[in-house]
């Protein structure tokens, strides 16, 4: 019973916490929340590469995440990498 407990809280949080905290950052599907930790990280970002946000570095990548989601890859890489660890934790 552990286990099946483990493994749903850890299916959950790859499905449902992480995309709730990086929204809880800023990352909005509407853009970066202005005032936000989103907002701080795109100007040092910029900052650090001369005025831009470089494509595939974190900013881009959780804005992509904020704004779309995951991709059904990213859904089962995560569902299965945390179902495990909550199945064998429980």
């Amino acid at each position: 019973i552990g286990a099946a407990i483990g493994a749903t809280v850890g299916t959950g949080v790859a499905l449902a916490g992480i995309p709730l905290c990086i929204g809880a950052l800023g990352f909005t599907g509407a853009g970066i929340a202005a005032g936000s930790i989103a907002a701080k990280m795109m100007s040092a970002a910029a900052i650090a590469n001369g005025g831009g946000v470089a494509a595939g570095s974190t900013v881009a990548v959780l804005q992509s995440i904020g704004a779309a989601g995951f991709s059904i890859g990213a859904k089962i890489g995560l569902t299965s990498a945390l179902g495990s660890v909550g199945a064998a934790s429980g």
